[in-house]
């Protein structure tokens, strides 16, 4: 299951109780910041460690950095960074000028418990879908079963993740990192141990396991006094 998260930046602390509960009744990690300028530090933060929030919900008027000028930094830093903006004034200049940006939603305060929720869940759908998408174009097609994306180190079957402890993981990276070259048992072993004289027994057991979960359509070939290889699909 993917996981969403979202950056919620609300300076009134009634307010900010209220959203960070329904948040989290919907979205799977939801972080809190008090106003613009910390919300921004957080984000930049969070870039710096490659991670990314699918989502911001924002006020407008907030002290240090208010809401808008906090979104174009942002979307400076990731330009298809997705909003949602909330606010205590109807103020229609703002509302045009974030049409400009990527905003799912705007709601007014006080809020309507209805309305945010619809809101929030169609904006969850639309991250989900994108995340989807994204998926796909950073994986590497294996057969007509397996995929698998080497940013992130992940096998998909049939779209469903294959779930692979550690060393299967860095077994199948090696393999997949030289697609269509043979690897040799020296080559897997010094990249799952640092070791070249790894016990051999020790790496038909990481090998057996690895098989044992791409059983329904085995991609990874074994060449007898060689190594293994994935071939490349034609």
């Amino acid at each position: 299951m993917d996981i969403t998260r979202v950056l919620l930046v609300e300076d009134e602390a009634d307010a900010r109780e209220i959203l960070s509960f329904y948040l989290n009744t919907i979205f799977e990690d939801v972080v809190v910041a008090i106003d613009g300028q910390e919300a921004l530090e957080v984000y930049q933060d969070d870039l710096s460690e490659d991670k990314k929030f699918d989502l911001v919900l924002t006020d407008i008027k907030m002290p240090r950095l208010d809401g808008m000028d906090m979104i174009e930094k942002m979307l400076s830093l990731v330009d298809n960074q997705k909003f949602i903006i909330v606010s205590a004034y109807k103020d229609e200049e703002k509302l045009l000028k974030s049409i400009n940006f990527r905003v799912l939603g705007y709601f007014l305060k006080p809020i309507n418990v209805d309305n945010m929720m619809e809101i929030l869940k169609k904006a969850k759908v639309e991250v989900l879908k994108e995340k989807e998408q994204n998926r796909k174009k950073r994986l590497v097609k294996i057969n007509n079963h397996y995929e698998y994306s080497i940013k992130e180190k992940l096998l998909y079957c049939d779209s469903s993740l294959v779930k692979l402890s550690k060393k299967e993981v860095q077994l199948l990276d090696i393999l997949m990192q030289n697609i269509g070259t043979i690897v040799t048992i020296k080559e897997c072993k010094l990249a799952l141990w640092e070791d070249a004289n790894k016990s051999d027994t020790t790496f038909r057991t990481v090998m057996k396991r690895l098989k044992d979960k791409i059983a329904l359509s085995d991609f990874v070939l074994s060449l007898k006094g060689q190594g293994y290889i994935i071939e490349k699909m034609v």
